[in-house]
């Protein structure tokens, strides 16, 4: 049962003139970033053209931001002015890459130095990329978002056939400096169109999240969301295993097929081209397939094409083998993208895509690490070979991980909670809270009751509760109660905006099984904070 709702036009994104004008600023950057990249690897290729776990350390250097940055920046994101936000990233790594470039033409250049700047590079991309993946719900439609996220697909598939080609001649005719100051120069055009975004900022009565709160809201509702979790062992899965061949690439080309600069762009454009074929075929892949199907498909023809490159040495057979690399890649990454912007709300959905790019980049790195390593100590064909058979594998063990629930659940704000009458209104930071609420069951239906209701402590637990308990009275069957722990009022307050009408279906159920003539009784009482020998904290 595969059929969803009628498609729209996979260009219909671009009818927003915001994402039109990102779209085509940002294809002119990621332009200059594959050129950048090529360089940058190819150069390192240049200075320690005898070790193939620096090469592979350029991997690291570019992945480790991520791991360490992913969930803070995601944090922030939720929490600052998002617009903003991507002035200042996109303004750090216009700095870093033409630092790079006047580095390089003055020949000053080394493989430490090549590997920090890379490093501070991907600091700024670590930040810039949970904010940009969720600005791209606020600026289209939520039928619109996979033909959008599909876009960017072909935006870094484009990117991918034009720009190895292009740093290959700019490289052989004034060498890789020249590449890192066009890099540079390709940030300004996201930088203009983003500084006249209007952006209207969400309204809220509350007061922002604080940082480390904001993280601890991510990773808690990562902790109990088992959609998005699916996710990220599906992501898992993939990356680590096909890490080996974004790591050993670069070697591949130099080392086993002899080629220059030029060459090595080639075999990437081809990679390119299968990425822009894969963005106009997989729309009508997925009116055929499940999500889940084309990940397993698509992640079974990227092993398949990695074990072909351990061991084809044939330029024009690796060109074709690189376009089925393409169209495999591009698949999974697109599902996976949209299975995790379609799990989440917005209120948490940066720091959920950032939990998501810090498995993604956790995953090359550590991969990157072993797959150069085992290349170190064996071959370049035994490393490939091995990460594919993985690859293979780890199809097969993630079967039972399904995505397809996610793009069922409506995560708009459902706003339906009645705030219950106070006699004074606690200050923001006051807490914890604790919530009771009452319900009356029929004693006969207390197990089934009780099965809905752990479904319930997931979402209480998710947005926002820090403990969460269901309690039956001794002397009185029908009677149970359920009380949520809450760190602050402020908290609270906040729970109110992000339940979801999916949420909603399942208080539903619950409410389906009490039987009192009134609605459950809920009670919120703040924490009895004495703060000196007179008596209560007094309210605000």
């Amino acid at each position: 049962m595969t059929a969803p709702a009628a498609p729209t036009s996979m260009w219909s994104p671009l009818r927003q003139p915001v994402f039109r004008a990102l779209w085509i600023a940002s294809a002119v950057s990621t332009i200059g970033t594959w050129m950048h990249d090529v360089g940058a690897a190819w150069l390192m290729t240049t200075l320690a053209p005898n070790s193939p776990l620096l090469v592979a350390l350029m991997q690291a250097a570019a992945s480790l931001p991520f791991f360490l940055l992913a969930l803070p920046a995601g944090a922030i994101a939720d929490v600052v002015d998002r617009r903003k936000l991507l002035l200042w990233t996109q303004t750090w790594m216009l700095v870093v890459a033409a630092l790079l470039g006047v580095l390089t033409l003055a020949k000053v250049i080394n493989p430490w130095i090549l590997l920090a700047l890379t490093f501070a590079l991907s600091v700024g991309s670590s930040i810039n990329m949970p904010v940009w993946q969720a600005i791209t719900p606020e600026l289209v439609t939520k039928e619109d978002l996979p033909q959008a996220v599909t876009l960017s697909g072909i935006v870094i598939n484009l990117s991918r056939s034009i720009g190895p080609a292009l740093a290959g001649i700019v490289i052989a005719a004034t060498g890789t400096g020249a590449v890192f100051l066009l890099n540079a120069l390709s940030f300004v055009g996201v930088i203009l169109v983003i500084s006249r975004w209007q952006r209207t900022l969400p309204k809220s009565a509350l007061p922002a999240e604080r940082l480390w709160g904001a993280m601890q809201a991510g990773v808690r509702y990562v902790r109990y969301a088992p959609s998005l979790q699916t996710v990220l062992i599906r992501t898992t899965a993939y990356i680590f295993f096909a890490s080996a061949l974004f790591a050993l690439l670069p070697l591949l080309g130099r080392q086993e097929l002899k080629l220059d600069a030029l060459g090595y762009g080639i075999i990437l454009g081809f990679w390119g081209i299968g990425g822009l074929a894969g963005a106009f075929i997989l729309p009508q892949l997925r009116q055929r397939f499940s999500i889940d199907q084309l990940v397993a498909w698509s992640s079974l023809l990227m092993g398949a094409m990695m074990l072909a490159l351990a061991y084809v040495r044939n330029l024009s057979l690796v060109c074709g083998v690189m376009v089925l690399v393409g169209i495999s890649s591009l698949s999974v990454m697109v599902s996976l993208n949209v299975s995790a912007q379609t799990s989440v709300p917005t209120w948490v959905r940066a720091r959920a895509l950032a939990v998501q790019l810090l498995v993604f980049q956790g995953c090359m790195t550590l991969g990157s690490l072993l797959w150069g390593t085992v290349a170190q100590r064996t071959n370049i064909s035994i490393s490939l070979a091995s990460a594919a058979v993985g690859l293979i594998v780890c199809v097969v063990l993630t079967k039972r991980y399904r995505l397809r629930c996610a793009e069922k659940l409506d995560l708009r704000s459902s706003l339906h909670w009645d705030q219950p009458t106070i006699a004074f209104e606690p200050c923001p930071n006051d807490g914890p809270v604790l919530i009771t609420l009452e319900y009356r069951i029929d004693p006969a239906n207390a197990d089934e009751f009780t099965k809905v209701m752990k479904i319930l402590r997931n979402i209480r637990l998710r947005d926002g509760a820090i403990q969460w308990g269901l309690f039956h009275d001794l002397s009185d069957p029908g009677r149970f109660v359920e009380t949520a722990l809450v760190e602050s009022w402020a908290e609270h307050k906040r729970q109110f905006e992000r339940v979801t009408n999916a949420d909603k279906v399942i208080e539903e159920r619950v409410r389906a099984f009490h039987i009192g003539d009134e609605p459950p009784k809920v009670s919120q009482m703040i924490y009895a904070n004495y703060t000196d020998n007179k008596g209560f904290q007094q309210p605000c």
